[in-house]
């Protein structure tokens, strides 16, 4: 199957968040350290000072030391770690939502980076990148040998700097240079379109952006459609990583009343946050559908649970990753920073999601084309090795088919939901409920 990255944001690993950003001491204060903790430590001394002085060869002390302490974070959860000065700089432009670069989607395709869209009104836009050109050259460098990331990384770079790109396209007889100025590129984090008399909304990561581009693309729809001409909403989460804690709970506000959105508890059973909505929902209590499948976690769950809880959402699809826990970004000054599981987070109704996932309430299986058939396309948290064991977690565990198609036509999982919004289909094993905004 192809690899696809987005210059536009770089790909969150699958449950590596809902993260907090709320900087320094994330809990209790720890018990103070006791003679065998001392002695623990001597122990590790010793190991080092064995490596340093009598490996085959010189090793780097940085890097024993920092694959030492991911080896301790990585022995708790999948989901703690430690982020060296480059990656906590990684982490803070993907979860910032802009960052200095071309403004296009790319995929690696025969050794040759393939660009998928170019972003409207982006300096590769300007510039003339077409959807379907080949780069085959950066700065005069083959691409070929270059991993996606690579090729990435080096597309990206200073705001003002140029660059040169060699690309083949369809049609010329001669490689085409062109030299592009990287500028501030935001990402938008939700993409919508209408789908004749329904919205469509798809949240691509919970970025720093994504409540307010929510809000924005309802506002446009209506506006380029007519309030009255749309029936209701389809909220597509599938394949969403998760990201920022605070933007689940806006979004998850821009469709509720009221009523708690999530809570989160951490090690001290006092230790409990809860998120609560506030008044106004930006559809008036248009219905709402959430797509979810294998590949929806952490932010993803937190929004859908709470629209299914409040019975605001009908939620359609296959179950849920099962990420419930939340954590905590420790800046340690130049050093990095540290990604530390601190708490487990909750749906209204009390439920955890930890290993289990949301359900949905209407179950719809997405088929799988010809060349995925017998491959293992499932997510899950309760698949991870060394993840938390989940209050509610059984033997069922959680997860599920982590595939969209690319091309809409073939999509039966938004087909089901645009059909049950305008009341072409029903379904007996989901009646009706008073408190739910009803599918007619």
């Amino acid at each position: 199957m192809i690899r696809r990255m987005s210059l536009l944001l770089a790909g969150a690993l699958m449950g590596a968040s809902a993260m907090s950003l709320v900087y320094g001491n994330p809990g209790s204060t720890a018990n103070a350290a006791g003679n065998d903790t001392y002695r623990h430590l001597s122990i590790f001394g010793d190991v080092f000072e064995r490596v340093r002085q009598q490996y085959v060869t010189p090793p780097e002390d940085a890097s024993l030391v920092e694959n030492a302490i991911n080896g301790m974070l990585t022995s708790l959860d999948p989901h703690s770690s430690y982020l060296n000065p480059e990656a906590a700089q990684d982490m803070r432009v993907q979860t910032r939502g802009e960052f200095g670069g071309l403004g296009i989607e790319v995929t690696l395709e025969n050794e040759l980076v393939k660009v998928i869209a170019p972003m409207e009104d982006t300096p590769a836009a300007r510039a003339g990148v077409l959807a379907g050109d080949y780069i085959s050259q950066i700065d005069g460098e083959d691409v070929r040998g270059l991993t996606l990331s690579d090729a990435v990384d080096r597309m990206r770079g200073e705001v003002n700097s140029p660059i040169e790109l060699t690309i083949l396209r369809e049609g010329a007889v001669e490689p085409i240079k062109i030299t592009i100025v990287r500028d501030i590129i935001k990402v938008k984090a939700v993409r919508y379109r209408i789908e004749e008399d329904v919205g469509y909304l798809k949240i691509n990561s919970f970025t720093e952006r994504a409540a307010d581009d929510l809000r924005n693309a309802i506002a446009r729809i209506e506006e380029e459609a007519g309030e009255d001409t749309i029936k209701g909403y389809v909220l597509d989460l599938r394949l969403n990583p998760g990201g920022l804690l605070d933007q689940a709970v806006g979004v998850s506000d821009a469709f509720l009343d009221r009523g708690e959105i999530v809570s989160t508890r951490g090690r001290d059973p006092k230790d409990v946050t809860r998120f609560d909505s506030r008044s106004g929902d930006v559809t008036n209590g248009k219905p709402l559908i959430v797509l979810i499948n294998g590949g929806s976690a952490s932010a993803s769950e937190i929004v859908a649970g709470a629209l299914q809880d409040h019975r605001r959402a009908t939620v359609l699809g296959t179950k849920s990753f099962g990420k419930g826990s939340v954590q905590t970004i420790i800046p340690l000054a130049e050093n990095g920073a540290l990604r530390l599981t601190t708490a487990l987070y909750y749906t209204p109704s009390g439920k955890s999601i930890q290993g289990t996932g949301i359900t949905p309430d209407i179950r719809v299986e997405q088929p799988l084309p010809e060349e995925l058939l017998g491959r293992d396309v499932t997510r899950g948290e309760s698949e991870l090795r060394g993840h938390i064991q989940g209050a509610d977690e059984n033997d069922e565990g959680s997860g599920s088919s982590a595939y969209v198609p690319p091309d809409p036509e073939d999509d039966v999982q938004l087909a089901r939901a645009l059909d049950l919004i305008r009341g072409v289909t029903s379904d007996p094993a989901f009646p009706p409920s008073p408190d739910r905004a009803e599918l007619q």
